[in-house]
């Protein structure tokens, strides 16, 4: 494995552990003030990057790399507001796509097209994120401070992504 990319790909499993840090804490966080359904949203977040971060790893140590497993920062666990959850939720997908798409540009610099194939799944599922992260913070936008509204979010919110996943 080229040492160059091998790095890239090493500090992207700390990237993926710290978002799946963080969003264990948003859930934890919503959890605690009965926001079920949006907790239930963040717990499948967490997962999720942890998932993406063990596909990381197997890849790295199948191709004779070495994966390097992160210490992380402790995930920040005060927030103010349903909104500030869901625009970190954004910003933080972004950053992973902005890694990402740095991955890529190497990968195409150093001609490994082995790294570069792998790396599209990862493209795709970011263009999934970011799509349901801009797409829930606009609801939340339209929803306001109405309490109401944000009854209604938690509630829809895990039917929003059932139908919103992969088949």
């Amino acid at each position: 494995m080229i040492p160059q990319i091998e790095k890239l790909l090493n500090e992207q499993i700390t990237y993926e552990a710290t978002a799946s840090a963080q969003y264990l804490s948003m859930a934890s966080w919503a959890d605690i003030r009965g926001y079920n359904g949006v907790a239930d949203f963040f717990y499948t977040q967490a997962e999720e990057e942890r998932v993406h971060m063990t596909k990381l790893v197997k890849f790295i140590n199948e191709r004779s790399g070495t994966a390097v497993i992160p210490a992380i920062d402790k995930p920040r666990d005060d927030f103010n507001s349903l909104m500030e959850l869901f625009e970190i939720f954004l910003e933080s997908e972004e950053f992973v796509t902005a890694k990402i798409n740095n991955i890529i540009y190497e990968c195409l610099q150093h001609k490994d097209y082995n790294v570069h194939n792998f790396m599209q799944w990862y493209v795709a599922e970011q263009l999934e994120e970011e799509a349901t992260a801009r797409t829930l913070l606009d609801k939340l936008k339209i929803i306001g401070d109405d309490k109401s509204g944000h009854y209604l979010f938690d509630r829809d919110i895990n039917t929003f992504q059932a139908t919103n996943q992969p088949k």
